[in-house]
């Protein structure tokens, strides 16, 4: 057997994982309320990625894809989420800002720069 025909049957024998053309990485860590750095989950983030979790389904995009993540680095700026494979940084604030970010962002592909946070590098 060849090393094409081997490589052919073990990608065949794998299970890929879907391909989105936007996935969005949402902090959901708690930290203790008097936690010097804060976190996403002390300023209200849940009900924001819940939204934002059933806004992406009802668009009935299956290339779009929300994911919970731990820490981004940006605790006392949250609620944080970043979209790929742009990278660019969230601050939403409001269920209308989850709304705009997804029609104007994830479906349309128009950056909604009020709500865009530029970390440093």
């Amino acid at each position: 057997m060849t090393d094409a025909l081997t490589a052919d049957a073990a990608d065949a024998a794998l299970e890929l994982p879907q391909v989105y053309t936007r996935h969005v990485f949402c902090c959901f860590t708690q930290r203790p309320p008097q936690h010097p750095r804060g976190s996403c989950g002390a300023n209200g983030t849940q009900p924001l990625w819940e939204r934002l979790g059933k806004t992406i389904e009802a668009t009935g995009r299956r290339d779009i894809a929300m994911t919970a993540s731990g820490c981004l680095t940006f605790c006392q700026a949250g609620p944080i989420m970043v979209v790929y494979p742009e990278g660019v940084w969230y601050q939403p604030r409001t269920p209308e800002d989850i709304d705009e970010i997804v029609a104007a962002h994830l479906v349309g592909g128009t950056l909604v720069e009020r709500l865009v946070v530029v970390p440093r590098v």
